[in-house]
Order: C-alpha cells, then sequence, then structure tokens
C-alpha cells in the first residue's frame, strides 16, 4: 500500500525532506565563488549534476532558504562576478566541506573557517580548493530562477573551461579517473551522506550554529600528526570551547597525559561523537 502526498498540502520544510530522502544519492558540488570586491566564498550544493559534454556543461542550484526566503551569497557572488571553480568532494574531506556550509556573515572566508587551502585557478578568478582531487574552472553562462519564493531553486548553468585532476587518482591510462581511488561521497536526506562503497554516515547540519571555525582551533591541534580534517571539521563545528571549570574534571592521570596520547584520545572520542569531551581532553593540563 502507497501513502500519497499532495505537494501543495506539504509544508516547504516537509516536502523538502520527502524530494531529499527520495532523489539521493546527490553529487556535491562545492562551489568556490568570489564577489565584485574580491571576498571569496567556499559553500556545498546538492542540486547537482552534469547535463551535457559537448560543450561541457554542469548546472547547479543554490535555492533560496525555506525559513525566510533568503538567498545565498554563492548566488549573489555568481551575478557579480560570473565565474565558479566546482571542486568533488572526498570522504576525506566531507566534514570540513559540512562545516562550510555554515551561514557565516558576508565576507567571512570560508576557506579558513573550514581549514582550506586555496589555490589559483588559471582562467577565472575563484580559487580551487587545495585539498579536492578535482577542481572544475566553469564560467557561468546563464542564472535562471525556477521561483521566488523559499525553497525555489536558481539554476546556474556553467561552461566548464579547465579541469585539475590530481594525477594520484588516475588510471594506468592517465586519461580516467579510477573510481575505487578517488573515494567521493554523496548526500542523502536529513543529515545522511553516504560514500561511492555503499557505507553510509551521518554529519548534523550546521545550520543552526556557526561553529569557531578551523581557524580558531589552536595550533598545536590544528598542525596535529594524528588528527585528521575530518577531525578538524568536527572540533570547529561547536560554537563554544569548554570553559575552565569543565576542562578541571578531567581526570589528573589523562591531564598529564603526553600531547601525542591526548590527540589520540580525542581521535577516539570523536569517533564516538564525544566533540565535547574530546576538546575537554586536547585543552587539558
Amino acid at each position: 500500500m502507497y501513502k500519497v502526498f499532495d505537494p501543495k498540502e506539504l509544508s516547504p520544510v516537509e516536502l523538502q525532506g520527502l524530494l531529499q530522502g527520495a532523489i539521493a544519492p546527490r553529487p556535491i558540488c562545492f562551489a568556490s565563488t568570489i564577489d565584485k570586491d574580491g571576498n571569496p566564498n567556499l559553500s556545498p550544493f546538492s542540486f547537482f549534476n552534469i547535463f551535457g559534454n559537448n560543450p561541457p556543461i554542469l548546472v547547479f542550484s543554490p535555492a533560496r532558504r525555506v525559513r525566510d526566503n533568503t538567498t545565498k551569497h554563492t548566488l549573489e557572488n555568481v551575478m557579480e562576478v560570473a565565474e565558479v571553480c566546482i571542486n568533488v568532494v572526498t570522504y576525506n574531506m566531507v566534514w570540513q566541506t559540512s562545516l562550510a556550509s555554515t551561514e557565516y556573515e558576508k565576507g567571512i572566508d570560508e576557506f579558513e573557517k573550514a581549514g582550506f587551502g586555496k589555490e589559483p585557478s588559471l582562467h577565472i578568478k575563484p580559487w580551487r580548493v587545495k585539498e579536492s582531487p578535482v577542481n572544475l574552472e566553469c564560467r557561468v553562462m546563464e542564472v535562471k530562477p525556477i521561483g521566488d519564493a523559499g525553497g525555489a531553486g536558481n539554476l546556474v548553468i556553467c561552461e566548464v573551461i579547465h579541469i585539475h585532476v590530481d594525477e594520484n587518482i588516475l588510471d594506468a591510462s592517465g586519461k580516467k579517473i579510477d573510481q575505487q581511488k578517488i573515494n567521493l561521497v554523496a548526500r542523502l536526506g536529513g543529515d545522511w551522506y553516504c560514500q561511492t562503497d555503499g557505507a553510509l554516515f551521518e554529519i548534523e547540519k550546521p545550520l543552526r550554529n556557526k561553529g569557531i571555525g578551523v581557524d580558531r582551533i589552536p595550533e598545536n591541534i590544528r598542525l596535529s600528526q594524528l588528527l585528521t580534517g575530518n577531525d578538524l571539521g568536527q572540533l570547529a563545528n561547536v560554537e563554544t570551547l569548554p570553559t575552565a571549570e569543565e576542562i578541571q574534571t578531567v581526570s589528573p592521570n589523562l591531564a598529564q597525559k603526553s600531547e601525542l596520547e591526548k590527540h589520540r584520545i580525542a581521535k577516539e572520542l570523536l569517533l564516538q561523537k564525544q566533540v565535547h569531551e574530546a576538546w575537554k581532553v586536547l585543552l587539558s593540563e
């Protein structure tokens, strides 16, 4: 037996959840743009795909926000500077990518907040994401609004003019991407993602809070030999750090361990999604 839904009888939030749960997995467009004053912006979008290769056309849609019908900085930027670098997202960078979706104020550099490196593009102004194994430099051909209410899409139609590919993900021919090497991720409904090997995992959306950002993580932690970009992405997604009183609750035996051992313990806590506890360990003395 099927349950029938009339889209007109659902709220925009309910309809969005239903559609995103059904139309999945969706590739992720990690879009790097720049405004007319030269301020960079970096944000992921899962309304995205390839729509032709002669010419090579990609389309992504920075939809109007459902809750208040406002537009996103990415959309505003491509209207000012009709260029975008689309970076693919792999598992090794997915937590940082999620952090970049935080709605920071205009002018805040998500490259710095999410801890990504900048690489200059060859033919366009927006930067490339250093950690992404494929960067697609694009010129924006057209921006087509398909509605004016909250949740309405804006189709950004792009022509690929230059492609950067990390040689480590190419196959023996040197002309094709080895799908077993690239380890792409895709979006599902809610907080769910999947890897190309079929594994599912969750990342809590950072839309209701503003994480401190990787740039606010102390250098000795940020440059850890053990903590990965995904670990830093989790740590950077907290709004506040533990108080001095909370840090003092860490046992003396744990607080006196070496920095490397604390990082190892924190990593284990992050695997269990105990981010606050991981911070307490890292900051204990």
